[in-house]
């Protein structure tokens, strides 16, 4: 199973990205040098989305379409 996740950073800008093990992912974005550069500078972040895909690449296509949505369409997307 792939997850695929936002995180709200402390900034409270938007991280979206996908993981196998989304604990583990979200505890690297957290403490360790292996999370994005972009969270990096941005801790502590939080999981507010996620979603689970059976393979790697509907993953990353959904990944890719909410990318390209605009702030607003994200936020709405977490209040479901």
């Amino acid at each position: 199973m792939y997850h695929l996740y936002i995180l709200k950073c402390a900034d409270k800008t938007l991280y979206t990205g996908i993981a196998v093990d989304l604990a583990k992912r979200i505890a690297e974005h957290n403490n360790s040098k292996l999370g994005a550069k972009y969270t990096r500078a941005r801790r502590p972040v939080k999981l507010v989305y996620s979603r689970k895909f059976r393979t790697r690449s509907t993953a990353l296509k959904e990944e890719y379409r909410i990318k390209a949505l605009p702030r607003k369409e994200k936020l709405a997307l977490i209040q479901l």
